[in-house]
């Protein structure tokens, strides 16, 4: 077939249906991101209570990273994301509905929070599982595929960071939530209508159908690959870092500082900003520059940021240096994203990514829970410093470890026996 032949068979339709869902749902979940917590400053105002928050919200990613990815395998992509969605919806919307119908006690809103995250998860998988097949059918290569994927998911806090920020100041945390329940829907309606889900290699007749022993194929595809394993390793130490950054320090800083939830809401705009940009950049020459040395580069850069929270500046400045400090955080999920799609079977793609996306998430509940503890017995300016420090350390590590360079070697997937 010629290549004039090919471009017109192409259908972008379904690869941008998978970006509007992504855009619809992820503004919802900054809602909730900015809410929830400062819904529990407001009445508590404690940061350990915060970080407990933060626990409940990021131990159920680990959990049904680990235990939804084979399941999100043998359901298919397209019936997992929807059905996840549906029930994220639910289980958001009991939160502002207990609320106003009979009150909700500290410990009840933990529940609802840990099984709305508990559903999201393998909605998010199942979606970025989606990318590769609808990129090919686009005709769109993988790092620009996954660069805009990327995009669009920090784009969402340019306008849901903000807006909800505003929001809250208006109809008031529980009632934000109803927006966020809502958007789960349209997503979970968009993926129905305008996508069909197939998969590119299909399971073998003779291959185990045992559940856990395909959860296992998962952990041991990524022990065995050195390169990802390492990977995952590095996110699980960053991760744990910015769990501490923007799960207690971040709002408790800026309540204690500037007062408003807005001022959470626009710093997480301006940090989603830079990304778009510096995502946006990378979308147009990425794939012309070594990964390796623009990945570690990057991340470097993006550890800037921090030091300017030490001198308790006004808004603006923060905004405009979380804005050009987050630039280098464009590449960082794009870069990644290749690198696995390269080198992850299709047949696996739930159970893998589910058990990066949870090992890599799995220091964050801890970090919640350190982040609030030492918050309130050393205060945030030591904690900012050590921070500081601590992210330098690791993210200059990642330039002397020899397998992280073969992020400059494509390699093609072939199917997992």
């Amino acid at each position: 077939m010629t290549t004039a032949a090919q471009a017109a068979n192409h259908n972008p339709i379904p690869l941008y249906s998978l970006f509007t869902a992504n855009i619809i749902s992820l503004v919802g979940n900054i809602f909730s991101t900015i809410a929830i917590p400062w819904f529990v400053l407001q009445t508590t105002g404690s940061a350990a209570q915060t970080g407990i928050t933060g626990f409940f919200t990021i131990l159920p990613m680990v959990l049904a990273g680990f235990f939804g990815g084979t399941l999100i395998d043998r359901l298919g992509y397209k019936r997992t994301s929807i059905i996840a969605d549906i029930a994220s919806g639910i289980a958001t919307a009991l939160i502002p509905i207990f609320y106003f119908r009979i009150g909700l006690e500290f410990w009840q809103l933990m529940v609802l929070v840990f099984l709305g995250a508990l559903l999201d998860t393998p909605g998010n998988t199942a979606r970025h599982a989606l990318l590769p097949d609808l990129a090919t059918q686009a005709g769109m290569s993988i790092e620009r595929a996954t660069s805009l994927a990327h995009v669009i998911e920090r784009g969402s806090r340019i306008i849901g960071a903000p807006l909800a920020g505003l929001l809250i100041g208006i109809m008031g945390t529980a009632n934000v939530l109803w927006l966020n329940a809502v958007s789960f829907l349209i997503s979970a309606g968009i993926i129905g209508l305008m996508i069909t889900d197939h998969k590119t290699v299909k399971r073998d007749e003779g291959k185990t159908t045992n559940y856990f022993a395909e959860m296992k194929e998962g952990l041991r595809f990524i022990s065995n690959d050195k390169l990802i394993l390492t990977i995952v390793i590095m996110a699980m130490l960053t991760n744990f870092l910015d769990a501490i950054f923007g799960g207690v320090l971040q709002p408790v800083y800026v309540k204690e500082v500037y007062g408003s939830a807005i001022g959470v809401g626009l710093l997480l705009a301006a940090n989603g900003g830079g990304a778009v940009i510096g995502g946006l950049i990378f979308a147009s020459i990425g794939h012309r520059l070594p990964r390796h040395t623009l990945f570690v580069g990057a991340f470097i850069f993006t550890g800037i940021r921090y030091w300017f929270y030490l001198s308790y500046p006004p808004l603006s400045v923060l905004v405009i240096t979380g804005l050009i400090f987050s630039l280098g955080a464009g590449p960082l999920s794009p870069i990644l994203g290749a690198v696995e799609f390269e080198r992850i079977p299709p047949d696996m793609r739930g159970r893998v990514f589910g058990t990066i996306t949870a090992s890599s998430g799995l220091a964050m509940p801890l970090g919640m829970l350190i982040g609030g503890y030492f918050t309130e017995r050393f205060g945030l300016s030591l904690m900012f410093i050590w921070l500081g420090i601590t992210f330098f350390v690791i993210t200059v590590s990642m330039a002397f470890i020899p397998v992280m360079k073969e992020m400059n070697r494509k390699t093609q997937v072939t199917v997992y026996q």
